[in-house]
């Protein structure tokens, strides 16, 4: 393909790919590959540990005579061992816990990729939309432009027949240049929302891009159901998170505690001994033994950990209920500021309609030479605030089902609320 080709890009495929490119998306999984590892090693402590040793040791030993305080040598001597070792935390309930706490804390990080992904989802959403408006500002601003350029031509022509005077000329000339410079300006906001959604989605800056529309179907949210109950929060990834968060902390208690209670291991190995290691002499070598460990006293660390561990549960359990608060704030929220976004729409299209009329009315009156045209411009100055309000008010309106379909708890969701 031409590097110079446009490519062009639908909301659908926006979202698709931010899952996979997404540089915040990205490092949180990695953050979770990370976690799932130190649950692993969290797991290697409550396994059989098995070590395969060889030595080889060349020595000579010295005695000091205690009687005559003579030095005493020995000859040098060679010796081998070849032995597997091995030991095995029979008993330990704090490694076992430590073990469960360390799966949830994987589990956690996992949940907070979905927690990251949402709100990469939402930012290239927004993205999407914000780049449609301003590109459609520019539609608007070249109506402007034309209209005023028509104007201009009208004046010219009604001077030169003797019906208007020099200075209709000159307001339609100036209020062409204003829209030429308004136009300018906004070929900068332009490039700089075309800059943020390609960096959302790791695009390279230079390649020429073409968003495809995507109109949203003008529902009153408010006729839909909002949900309740613990569905209601069990759709949103961050209180799954928290949730997650505030059984491990109960965990954490729990391996805090059993730090209290004794533990049992075994430990042992078997081998060969002799003078070196291609000896035929070889003899069997092995040791074997448990141990059991009981906790008198470490100087109040285990309550100390034990009071920590206490304290981070009663936070995660303080940000689960302000969570699920914040939630239920968010959806009632997001759906008023839809409900009422979805009735600005109907007024900035009534406003558009009569300012419309009120060009027309304008232009036919200066036409007929009863006024001159600064009736005209205010009517076509009107019409350009009113454009770009309906524009504003559909642009306002996008975002805010976008907000409520993140509320809900998937932004995905917004794919199914196209205009058919």
């Amino acid at each position: 393909m031409d590097a110079a080709t446009p490519t062009t890009l639908t909301l659908e495929q926006a979202l698709a790919s931010a899952d996979g490119v997404n540089s915040s998306v990205l490092i949180s999984r990695e953050a979770a590959a990370q976690a799932l590892e130190q649950a692993n090693v969290a797991r290697a402590g409550t396994l059989p540990v098995v070590n395969l040793t060889g030595t080889q040791r060349r020595s000579r030993n010295l005695t000091i005579l205690s009687t005559t305080g003579a030095l005493s040598e020995t000859r040098p001597s060679n010796r081998y061992d070849g032995r597997v070792a091995g030991s095995y935390a029979i008993l330990n309930p704090q490694l076992l816990s430590a073990r469960q706490a360390g799966r949830i804390g994987a589990e956690v990080a996992k949940v907070d990729v979905l927690v990251t992904v949402q709100a990469a989802l939402t930012s290239v959403a927004q993205a999407y939309f914000g780049h449609l408006r301003n590109l459609r500002r520019l539609d608007v601003l070249d109506a402007n432009i034309a209209r005023a350029r028509s104007l201009h031509e009208l004046a010219r022509n009604q001077l030169k027949a003797g019906v208007a005077t020099q200075i209709d000329v000159t307001r339609a000339e100036a209020q062409l240049a204003q829209a030429e410079q308004a136009r300018l300006q906004q070929v900068t906001s332009v490039m700089q929302s075309d800059l943020v959604f390609k960096r959302l989605l790791n695009l390279d800056p230079a390649a020429p891009l073409v968003l495809a529309d995507f109109p949203l179907a003008r529902v009153d949210v408010t006729l839909g159901s909002l949900g309740e109950g613990r569905t209601m929060f069990e759709q949103r990834a961050d209180w799954l998170r928290t949730q997650k968060a505030l059984e491990q902390s109960r965990l954490d208690v729990r391996t805090a505690t059993f730090e209290r209670l004794p533990t049992l291991g075994l430990a042992g190995d078997f081998g060969h001994a002799a003078a070196n290691y291609d000896d035929d002499g070889r003899r069997k070598v092995w040791t074997f033994g448990a141990t059991l460990t009981v906790p008198v006293f470490d100087g109040w660390r285990a309550s100390a950990d034990r009071g920590t561990a206490l304290s981070r549960q009663r936070v995660q359990q303080a940000r689960l209920n302000s969570l699920e608060l914040q939630i239920s704030s968010e959806l009632r929220l997001a759906r008023q500021d839809a409900s009422s976004r979805f009735a600005q729409i109907a007024v900035a299209e009534k406003n558009s309609g009569l300012a419309e009329e009120q060009l027309r009315l304008a232009r036919s009156r200066y036409n007929e030479g009863v006024a001159d045209n600064r009736e005209v411009i205010e009517a076509q100055t009107q019409l350009a605030v009113a454009a770009d309000n309906l524009l504003e008010a559909v642009y306002q309106y996008n975002l805010s089902r976008v907000e409520l379909a993140r509320a809900k708890g998937d932004v995905r969701a917004v794919l199914a609320e196209k205009e058919k």
